[in-house]
């Protein structure tokens, strides 16, 4: 077992001993130090930390680990901390961006400088595939995963300041949102008749959920009696396969009122699918997912996004992604009047806020409808 020791050097500094064992050529005993900022409890907690990896063989000496040698470190832990999704992400991201390029630099040693060059790098010629620079919001991804693993390594007292924090990530432009016309949205459903796609279209432009939630609603999400929807999932494509996953955040998992005609086309599609379980022999399951394959599974969100997008031009409308029906729904729900916290609501966003922020393009038509109505008002008074 390692030994080590921990002594204070001034308020607030503490030197960590530690033993490496003996020097297999020269046969001399191996001593570490390590500087500590912060109390004393902090100070043994690291030595702790560092005598465990002394045990398990996995020791690097800070002094000299690397930043490729840390963010792999930092992707095991990860892999336990994070979505399958996000780990795949991060993954993708260290291996074939952040270490090629930041990867020999001592971790110790980091500075803003380093990765302020690998971001203006990244945007000229950053591609995989040496056909150009990558765009501001993939770079941005990579700041945030980079800013993740160095304060992990800050709270893990391997460097003294977290170099990301000084660093200027790249401004990504705003995008404006997709949202379809009626003439659009009509077409898109006349042209989806008769296939899966009609119903999801259907729900989703009368709901406003997302893909994965589509995909992964169930029957028992449902009750039609009372006209309400319960969002409990969400599904994903990851490496290892389909997931089902619960909603990030308390608002996510949420609980959407159904107009009756919505019910009344819900219903319908019901019996139709009971009918075609029955016909396969897969018997009635309340539990079934509202919007499978033919053999009853889930539909990878994939191959769902590439059937909608021959769909999208087979109807003949610009092109759009499935996304742009959830989009539309919210946007036609403030455009409505509908109060925005109720929209909010609906949409399972962290706060109001958001949605005012994402759907902001609806805000000028509220303002000219609440500059008529307060019109109306001062118009009574004044004939009165």
């Amino acid at each position: 077992m390692a030994e080590g020791s921990v002594r204070q050097r001034s308020p607030g500094s503490w030197e960590v001993k530690y033993d490496l064992g003996r020097d297999p050529q020269t046969g001399k005993r191996i001593t570490k130090f390590k500087t500590v900022k912060g109390t004393k409890r902090d100070a043994q907690k690291e030595l702790r930390r560092l005598l465990t990896t002394v045990d398990s063989g996995t020791h690097v000496d800070p002094g000299k680990m690397t930043v490729a040698e840390w963010l792999v470190e930092w992707l095991k832990e990860a892999k336990a901390a994070v979505s399958p999704t996000t780990y795949e992400r991060y993954h993708i991201i260290v291996t074939k961006h952040l270490v090629p390029a930041l990867g020999s630099h001592l971790l110790a040693k980091l500075a803003p400088v380093h990765i302020q060059s690998y971001y203006s790098e990244a945007l000229v010629s950053g591609r995989r595939d040496g056909k150009g620079g990558l765009s501001a919001q993939t770079v941005r991804h990579h700041d945030r995963a980079l800013n993740v693993a160095m304060k992990r390594a800050r709270a893990l007292r391997l460097i003294a300041t977290n170099p990301v924090e000084d660093v200027s990530a790249p401004k990504v432009e705003r995008q404006e949102i997709e949202v379809l016309a009626p003439e659009e949205a009509a077409a898109l459903l006349k042209a989806a008749a008769g296939t899966r796609l009609h119903m999801p279209i259907f729900v989703t432009l009368a709901t406003g959920l997302r893909r994965g939630e589509v995909l992964a609603l169930r029957w028992s999400d449902l009750d039609l009696d009372r006209g309400v929807m319960t969002v409990a999932q969400s599904l994903e494509q990851t490496e290892a396969g389909l997931r089902f996953k619960a909603p990030k955040t308390k608002r996510s998992r949420r609980t959407i009122a159904l107009s009756g005609s919505v019910v009344e086309v819900l219903r319908a599609h019901r019996a139709r699918q009971a009918a075609e379980r029955l016909q396969l022999g897969l018997g009635r399951d309340a539990a079934a997912l509202v919007f499978p394959q033919v053999t009853g599974e889930p539909t990878n969100p994939h191959t769902f996004s590439r059937r909608f997008a021959e769909l999208v031009e087979r109807a003949k409308v610009r092109p759009v992604t499935f996304h742009a029906l959830r989009h539309t729904h919210f946007t036609e729900l403030l455009r409505a009047g509908v109060h925005p916290k109720i929209a909010s609501e609906r949409a399972g966003h962290a706060s109001v806020s958001v949605t005012m922020d994402v759907y902001s393009h609806a805000i000028p038509g509220m303002q000219e409808d609440a500059a008529a109505r307060i019109d109306e008002a001062l118009r009574k008074v004044l004939e009165s």
